[in-house]
């Protein structure tokens, strides 16, 4: 497996995974499946605010994909970044998610970011498993924020600080 930055010829790839993952899992709480042009914007705003697009390739083929982008849009979290990691369905549970996130934590570290946040499906164990085994912890749950498939579903947060930064003095400007 080797991991790389995403082009545009990688989108057919990645959308049918993102679709595959909408139509079939309570990962993504979408119900529309999205289109090519979709995914090709999506790829070209994350290259324009400078965020990593990674893909896990094998065999010359995509078996996943991952991103972060801003998690909100005020200045004041400009440090904070939200990820999104998805494998292709046939090939869950062979590492590829692991070495995905490992190359996003050192994509934001090396930006200087502070804190990296993932909100995950909180029935969603393996990936739960998988975020606590990289480091990150547990630090919110919201019952029921969301629905999909006729239930209601709830959100757990979990955060990885990337720094050892403590000191307001040491955060760089804009």
């Amino acid at each position: 497996m080797h991991i790389r930055q995403a082009t545009a010829d990688d989108i057919p790839a990645i959308t049918e995974i993102y679709n595959h993952a909408v139509a079939n899992t309570t990962a993504i709480w979408n119900d529309k499946l999205v289109d090519v042009e979709n995914r090709l914007a999506w790829l070209s705003d994350r290259q324009k605010s400078n965020y990593p697009v990674l893909v896990a390739e094998s065999e010359d083929e995509v078996i996943g994909y991952a991103s972060f982008g801003d998690w909100r849009a005020f200045d004041g979290y400009r440090h904070t970044v939200e990820h999104s990691v998805y494998v292709r369905h046939d090939r869950r549970g062979a590492g590829t998610g692991k070495s995905l996130m490992l190359a996003l934590i050192d994509a934001a570290k090396a930006l200087g970011k502070h804190v990296m946040v993932a909100g995950i499906e909180a029935g969603n164990t393996g990936s739960i498993k998988l975020h606590e085994a990289l480091g990150f912890s547990q630090v919110g749950f919201m019952p029921e924020v969301g629905t999909k498939f006729g239930r209601w579903l709830d959100l757990a947060f979990l955060q990885l600080r990337l720094d050892a930064r403590q000191d307001p003095d040491q955060i760089p400007p804009h």
